[in-house]
């Protein structure tokens, strides 16, 4: 409080007051006017221009007041890096400072002064404090090291910062040890090829020694340290394990956290036969109790921990079920985790005393905890089969206090009973149809109505009670919609004669009525079965539902071991890998547990094994932009060769194609077209790519500019153009599959050459590829040679070679091609634009009279001109480099010092374009004439 007077300072901002101040030779009266300051720019008001005068107070031996000064140095540094230069020599002293607080001090303020300008100078103090006497000076400068490293990393490389950083986790101070492992560990996570932190027994040994002697926190860096390694056998994991086991008793929880990760992941290389690991089972449970009986947030981070490890290893808390009761002033964050891990350790021994809980919150006050405790009975009744007909009891007894959100909750997890347990409690069917009018949740409407669909044959008025739904049908949501459609079916294909005008009627609703894309194509394929073969119509419909699996809400096992690995950290909380929520985070590794790597023999990866030659083919949904893919044969092409020449079909059709004439070809060639790239999914026409390689700069016009290789000298000199590659499908909008590609003519084939990213969890497998119809008739030349499984993180380069022989429909923008990939999670869409450069071929050059002629006959209303800007090539090195795209030049002449070149180039489809290329010497600009 005796500082408060500083801060009334900002109303009257006595600025030159304060510089006369600073300069004072009275020390008391400067380290007042310092503190006046600070004041100033802790309160937010600009206090820059006293710089050089706070500066000038360094040289002082009071180390508060240069505590002081070094706090005004690091704020404004950076917006005066010209100034803090005057603060070098002050530094370099103060290192060599007999007083170590002093020392420490100053090597603190070096590493958060983020200007180039002057790091270069501290690199001196910095080794010497690195190989300080005293252990406060040498763990403050380790740290400094990782802060220098992100400044300018190359500079800590050269200076050898790295190595005696290594050296320093040998130090005979604990501390310091924790700091170089802090430090080498940050500058790992920014370069994860490095291989900074080399971890082998012996270090490993060190690190256990300095664990049991360092603060929490140095404690904390050195367990998440140990975590990255992995030991050689089961005896040295069990080694490790003893040592670090005494943290699980530690007051701080990070502390215990980071031990139960590290402990965690060495118990995947002890044997369970071993009586330790039972042991070690024991010891695990104690300590996470404890976490619950902190603060309430601390609670939350402790039970979201608590979850992951639940679901990986069970048995550590299986006595301990009485702990996640809930309690009545915990807040909800609380109690519905609570609730989770309860149904997570539910077994055959517990489950009476769960379902009495359970039972006593769905008479709770809070409506969405009692919702989930209504949910919880029904998955309880999944997961322990033999407490099924209790917890089904336990919901009829809900249902009674009729009670309408537990009712409607009742309901929805009833109906996964049944799935679960088919023909079994059918009985309480009637119980349900009671409550079937106060029903008004779309969810649970839907769940009433499978039920009345699924088990019509026993419902003798279901009839009239899906006639009742369908009054409203298009106020329902759509998943009732569907949910009635299919039901209604269901009815008719068990009852035909009593409900043929009710199918009639839900199916006109759904085809006719309904601008829902899903709700009508499921009217369509019901209502062609249904009138095409009524006997595969029951077999399609009526067929034997697979149960629903105990667990549907696990966390897919790669990434559970993925985050077992981040225990103790935001990931551990979010239930998502750091790759998720870490923007640019280059140096984000994937981990997994140890001995769970050559487990991966998954169904999947063994189906994936034998990659079927022909891929299945691609059944897009109706009502997608791609709809008209129905059209199509989706079986690939048999054709693996080149493919064909147009047929003289093709040509007879050209020009009605185009329009009027090559009107629309004229406008792409223009600077708004895109000759030169294929913008991503999404992008306007003309637009640059959305995502482009770092080393390739965006095209700088788009048009014919690309030819000339302007984009940065992407194309070969000599070869056709092939624009950079750019995402076409993001993996956000397919699942975790991204597509980013480009187009290239090579040796007359046009190819498709993509990267196939798999950025899921799970493994790909079975891709086909299908083409919308197109302006030129692109198609695959051959089926997607995806032969190998895709893994999680991998990417695979294919390339697809085309063919012109696909069916042909004008597409707007002219070179749009729709695409659709199927793959064995689901299909996926995207658009890209191929430039306009792939489809000249190669026997485009027109002899000179037939040139000439032609040009004449064509009307001037025909040609087209435009500029090509920034192009600094002579009229012979744009004819040269034009002729790798497959664009000659037929004759050229000099008119008053500007060359002409007359050229010509064949569309694929039979289509002439004949062109005047102008080249005026010393003049960056061409002006370009186009006629067909």
């Amino acid at each position: 409080m005796c500082d408060f007077p500083f801060f009334s300072l900002v109303c009257t901002g006595e600025i030159f007051e304060l510089k006369a101040e600073l300069n004072s030779d009275k020390k008391e009266k400067k380290k007042e006017a310092v503190k006046k300051v600070i004041a100033s720019m802790t309160v937010g008001k600009d206090v820059s221009a006293l710089f050089p005068d706070v500066v000038n107070c360094m040289q002082t031996d009071n180390l508060e007041l240069k505590k002081l000064v070094y706090l005004y140095l690091m704020n404004y540094a950076k917006s005066q890096p010209d100034m803090a230069i005057m603060a070098v020599n002050t530094f370099v002293k103060d290192c060599e400072d007999p007083n170590p607080l002093i020392r420490a001090l100053a090597v603190r303020t070096m590493g958060c002064i983020r200007v180039d300008k002057i790091t270069e100078y501290l690199c001196e103090p910095l080794r010497k404090c690195l190989k300080d006497e005293d252990p406060y000076v040498r763990k403050t400068a380790a740290v400094c090291v990782a802060k220098l490293h992100d400044i300018n990393a190359q500079l800590v490389e050269d200076q050898g910062f790295l190595d005696t950083l290594k050296d320093l986790i040998s130090d005979s101070n604990p501390m310091v040890v924790a700091n170089a492992v802090a430090a080498l560990s940050e500058i790992a996570e920014s370069h994860p090829n490095s291989n900074l932190l080399d971890l082998n027994p012996q270090t490993i040994n060190k690190l256990l020694t300095a664990l049991n002697e360092c603060t929490e926190w140095g404690q904390i860096f050195i367990l998440d340290c140990l975590a990255n390694y992995t030991p050689r056998d089961d005896r040295e994991s069990q080694s490790i394990c003893e040592r670090v086991t005494p943290r699980l008793s530690h007051a701080n929880s990070a502390v215990v956290l980071s031990a139960v990760k590290v402990l965690m992941k060495f118990m995947e290389m002890l044997p369970k036969d071993l009586d330790y690991y039972g042991t070690l089972l024991k010891k695990l449970a104690p300590p996470l109790v404890t976490l619950l009986s902190a603060e309430p947030e601390l609670q939350y981070v402790a039970l979201r921990n608590i979850n992951l490890i639940v679901q990986r290893r069970p048995e550590i808390l299986k006595h301990e079920m009485k702990v996640f009761f809930v309690k009545y002033n915990d807040p909800i964050y609380v109690k519905l985790e609570k609730l989770d891990i309860m149904i997570r350790l539910a077994s055959q021994a517990n489950i009476a005393q769960v379902l009495a809980e359970l039972k006593e919150y769905a008479t709770e006050v809070d409506v969405d905890f009692v919702r989930k405790a209504v949910r919880a009975i029904g998955r309880c009744a999944i997961k322990v089969e033999q407490s099924a007909e209790r917890c089904v009891s336990t919901l009829l007894d809900l249902i009674q206090t009729k009670v309408n959100y537990v009712v409607q909750e009742a309901i929805v997890v009833i109906k996964d009973i049944f799935r679960k347990y088919p023909n079994k409690y059918e009985s309480v069917i009637a119980t349900l149809c009671e409550n079937l009018d106060s029903l008004d949740e779309p969810e649970a409407r839907a769940a009433m109505i499978w039920i009345v669909g699924e088990y019509a044959e026993r419902i003798d008025n279901a009839d009239e009670l899906l006639e009742s739904f369908l009054e409203g049908f298009h106020d329902e949501s759509t998943q009732v919609q569907l949910q009635l459609l299919t039901a209604i079916v269901k009815l008719f294909l068990k009852k035909p004669t009593e409900t043929q005008e009710l199918v009639q009627q839900v199916l006109s609703l759904a085809t006719q009525d309904s601008d829902n894309p899903d709700l009508r194509d499921r009217g369509y394929i019901y209502w062609r079965l249904l009138s095409t073969d009524p006997v595969a119509a029951k077999e399609v419909v009526l067929a034997e539902k697979p149960l629903i699996s105990e667990e549907t809400d696990l966390i897919e096992p790669t990434l559970l071991e993925e985050l077992i690995c981040h225990i103790g950290t935001l990931a551990s909380v979010y239930h998502k890998p750091p790759s998720a929520f870490v923007e640019g985070s280059r140096g984000v590794q994937h981990k997994r547990l140890p001995g769970s790597a050559g487990s991966a023999d998954s169904p999947d990866t063994g189906s994936a094994a034998g990659v079927s030659e022909a891929p299945p083919a691609v059944i897009p949904s109706q009502g997608d932009l791609l709809g008209d893919l129905l059209n199509l044969d989706l079986t690939p092409p048999t054709t693996s060769g080149p493919p064909p020449a147009p047929s003289s079909g093709m040509q007879m059709g050209a020009m009605d194609l185009l329009g009027g004439g090559l009107d629309s070809l004229v406008g792409l060639l223009h600077l708004g077209g895109d000759l030169g790239g294929s913008p991503a999914m999404g992008a306007g026409f003309g637009a640059p790519p959305t995502a482009m390689p770092a080393s390739f700069p965006p095209p700088v016009s788009g048009g014919l500019d690309d030819l000339f290789d302007l984009g940065g000298s992407v194309g070969m000199p000599m070869g056709a153009y092939s624009p950079p590659k750019s995402i076409w499908l993001p993996a956000m909008k397919a699942k975790g599959l991204e597509i980013s590609g480009t187009f290239a003519r090579r040796a007359g084939v046009i190819q498709m050459e993509m990267t196939l990213t798999n950025k899921a969890m799970s493994i790909m497998t079975d891709f086909a590829i299908q083409f919308n119809r197109n302006s030129f008739g692109l198609a695959p030349a051959g089926p997607l040679q995806v032969l190998t499984p895709v893994g999680p993180n991998q990417s695979i380069e294919v390339a697809l070679p085309l063919s012109t022989v696909g069916p042909v429909m004008k597409m707007e923008p002219l070179t749009n091609l729709q695409v659709a990939v199927k793959n064995n999670i689901d299909v996926f869409y995207f658009s890209s634009q191929y430039p306009i450069s792939m489809l000249f071929v190669e026997d485009g050059k027109m002899e000179r009279q037939v040139f000439l002629a032609t040009w004449k006959d064509i009307p001037n209303d025909n040609e087209a001109q435009f500029q090509i800007k920034d192009c600094h090539l002579n009229s012979d090195a744009a004819s040269s480099k034009l002729q790798g795209s497959n664009v000659f030049t037929i004759a050229k002449r000099t008119v008053e010092g500007q060359d002409m070149l007359y050229q010509s180039m064949k569309l694929t489809n039979g289509i002439w374009v004949l062109a005047e290329l102008r080249v005026q010497a010393g003049n960056p600009n061409y002006t370009v004439s186009t006629v067909s």
